[in-house]
């Protein structure tokens, strides 16, 4: 998309968004998806133990909560698409190290900068989506990235199985490689928001912090046990499977029914967000969390597990592009950039220490209680969203001191920003890079 412009007078149909930011979000996954897997056999491959191969895949997550801030200031400072590109870029050098690594420690340097580009990559992308979507489409704009993320992840497996097979687990790295590379060759073409650069500030991120920082501690403890709820349940999961006797295989096919649940729910929950709101949506999404985590001790076979998979599997799907949408909403207009690197680290950092918290409950307790501990987890987002979170934003608004309109929520007493209009902004012709 090399010409004209997209109206600022209407919203940027979401059809329009697919071949510049959904599809690439999908390919993008795709790579991820299908290497995701295979770096845990690299590793082992370079002499690491089965505990150390696990402890090195896990530095993705340690990756993306580190970059999280210093993305914000990226966006900030060179706008989405420069962000994309530093991101590609990043994320190609570790997928590189992981290819050539001739030991573990450059192949867990590897993964820390493939989860570094996972943060840039993912707040350009939120950042660019709030820029130019009315926020009356917002919960569905975030809600097709997020299904576009997640198709791309459940198809990933599949299509690398390929390459995997001719040439081992190096196959996927490749794979990898060549999907960021595509995807970052649609991205960095897509057409420039007004307003990137439109101060030529940067706000320190401590002082962002600070002056969010009542948000950041409400919705934000929200966003931290959603990122909890969802990361945990890809790690307790199979190990409640194996635990009951459930065959590797089986336990696949069960992912698999979970993932295609997830995907289906994607776009149902943009429409529901945008219709009934953000409360409306988050509250009942953590309540079936909180049900298929209470459900998993009491199973004993592949066909009851297969059903609490089912309910987490519907739980993850309601909440996809929750996170996303709220951060949108109550990001000030004026510092996006650094607010939302902010906001993606409360969640990134509940989904970095999910999995972990999961292991050491099993250690020091038995593994039901790790799944006891992530229902209780699961009721107390569901209450902190129905404290927080904004419900449909009422009709009380006046001057924000950062530009545009202010809607301040009756109920959680959140102010959400909308802009100066509820169109979003002019969306210019980008250059090819």
């Amino acid at each position: 998309m090399t010409g004209g412009s997209i109206s600022a007078d209407t919203s940027v149909a979401l059809r329009r968004l697919a071949w510049t930011m959904f599809v690439p979000m999908a390919i993008y996954s795709v790579g991820y998806g299908a290497a995701g897997p295979m770096y845990v056999l690299r590793a082992v491959d370079l002499g690491a133990s089965a505990g150390q191969a696990g402890v090195i895949v896990a530095l993705t997550g340690l990756g993306m909560v580190l970059a999280d801030l210093p993305a914000g200031g990226i966006v900030a400072r060179i706008g989405e698409r420069g962000a994309i590109a530093v991101g590609s870029g990043v994320g190609m050098i570790g997928v590189a190290a992981a290819l050539c690594a001739p030991n573990v420690g450059v192949l867990a340097v590897g993964m820390l900068l493939v989860g570094a580009s996972g943060a840039v990559w993912g707040l350009a992308r939120q950042s660019y989506l709030v820029a130019v979507v009315a926020p009356a489409d917002r919960g569905r704009a975030m809600s097709l990235l997020a299904a576009s993320s997640r198709f791309g992840l459940f198809c990933g497996p599949f299509l690398g199985a390929v390459p995997v097979h001719f040439f081992g687990p190096n196959g996927a790295l490749w794979l990898q490689l060549v999907a960021t590379a595509i995807s970052a060759a649609a991205m960095v073409a897509i057409p420039s928001a007004d307003g990137e650069h439109s101060d030529g500030s940067v706000q320190p991120l401590r002082a962002v912090i600070v002056e969010n920082r009542r948000v950041l501690a409400t919705l934000g403890s929200s966003a931290l046990l959603v990122g909890a709820a969802r990361a945990a349940r890809l790690a307790l999961l199979p190990l409640w499977a194996a635990h009951i006797g459930v065959n590797a295989a089986t336990i696949s096919l069960i992912f698999g029914v979970a993932g295609a649940v997830d995907v289906l729910m994607s776009y149902p929950a943009g429409i529901w967000l945008d219709r009934y709101g953000r409360r409306a949506t988050g509250v009942p999404a953590m309540a079936l969390f909180a049900l298929g985590y209470a459900s998993l001790p009491l199973t004993s076979s592949a066909v009851a597990i297969g059903v609490s998979a089912f309910i987490l599997g519907v739980a993850n799907g309601l909440s996809n592009g929750l996170i996303m949408t709220v951060g949108a909403d109550v990001a000030p207009e004026a510092r996006r950039a650094e607010f939302l690197g902010a906001w993606r680290l409360t969640h990134d950092a509940g989904a970095f220490v999910g999995p972990i918290a999961v292991g050491a409950i099993s250690v020091v307790t038995v593994l039901a209680g790790s799944a006891v501990a992530l229902a209780v987890t699961s009721v107390l987002g569901a209450a902190t969203m129905y404290r927080w979170f904004p419900g449909v934003p009422s009709s009380r608004k006046g001057p924000d001191r950062r530009g545009g309109r202010r809607d301040r929520d009756v109920e959680s007493g959140v102010e959400v920003h909308t802009g100066g209009n509820s169109s979003p902004r002019r969306v210019t012709s980008a250059k090819r890079c």
